[in-house]
C-alpha cells in the first residue's frame, strides 16, 4: 500500500487541489523559520519554491518581503492557482527529481514536499539541490523526525511520507556542499515540523 501511496502523490494533489487550498492552514506558522532563511540566504533575491503547491501561504509571504519567486510542482490544478493569483511570478510544471533548470537561487525552500518522496528518491534530491544553489544559497525543508515511513490520509486517501535518519540527512547535507545552520527535531512552535535550514559552502 505505501508504495503505490508513494506513486500517487502528485495525482492525489491534483484530484484535491480545492480541497488543499481551503484546508491548508494559512496562519503562517512557519514564519521564523522563514524569516531565519532568508537572513541566511545570499545573492539575487531569487527564491526556488520546490513543491510550490498554489503559492499560498508560503510564496505568497516572500513575494511580499520583495522576492521573485520560480515555484515548481507537479499537480496542475495546484500551479493553476499560484499562475492565477500571482502572474509576475514564474511557474513551471515540474518533477522535483528530474529538475535541471540551469540556474541558481539565493535561496531554495522544499516545505512539506520533499518528505513525500521514497528514501530513494530522497537522497537523490541532495545533488539537485546542489545543482540549483551557490556560495551562500540557504536550504530549508522539513523531513520526519526519524528514518521510517508514516501514512497519513488527505480527503479519504492513503497520503504518503517518509523520512530518513538526521545523521543520514547530516552527511547527505556535507557530502553535497552544504552546512547545517540549525535543526529542530517537532518544533514545538512549530506544529511539530522538524525543521532542517543549511547553507552552501
Amino acid at each position: 500500500m505505501s508504495e503505490q501511496a508513494a506513486r500517487n502523490i502528485l495525482s492525489l494533489y491534483q484530484r484535491h487541489a480545492s480541497a488543499f487550498a481551503r484546508l491548508r492552514s494559512q496562519t503562517l506558522f512557519e514564519k521564523s523559520w522563514l524569516e531565519k532563511f532568508l537572513h541566511a540566504s545570499c545573492g539575487e533575491k531569487h527564491i526556488l519554491d520546490i513543491g510550490c503547491g498554489n503559492g499560498v501561504p508560503i510564496a505568497a509571504w516572500f513575494i511580499a518581503q520583495g522576492f521573485q519567486v520560480t515555484g515548481i510542482d507537479g499537480a496542475p490544478a495546484m500551479l493553476a492557482r499560484a499562475r492565477s493569483r500571482f502572474p509576475a511570478q514564474r511557474w513551471l510544471e515540474q518533477d522535483m527529481r528530474s529538475l535541471a533548470l540551469g540556474h541558481t537561487f539565493s535561496g531554495l525552500v522544499a516545505w512539506d514536499s520533499f518528505f513525500h518522496l521514497t528514501a530513494q528518491d530522497q537522497r537523490k534530491m541532495f545533488p539537485v539541490f546542489a545543482q540549483h544553489s551557490h556560495s551562500g544559497s540557504a536550504l530549508l525543508f522539513t523531513s520526519g523526525p526519524a528514518n521510517g515511513i508514516a501514512m497519513g490520509q488527505f480527503e479519504g486517501e492513503p497520503l504518503y511520507h517518509a523520512s530518513l535518519a538526521p545523521d543520514e540527512y547530516r552527511a547527505l547535507l556535507h557530502s553535497n556542499g552544504f552546512d547545517v545552520l540549525d535543526v529542530v527535531m517537532e518544533d514545538p512552535d512549530c506544529t511539530g515540523h522538524t525543521v532542517w535550514l543549511a547553507q552552501k559552502q
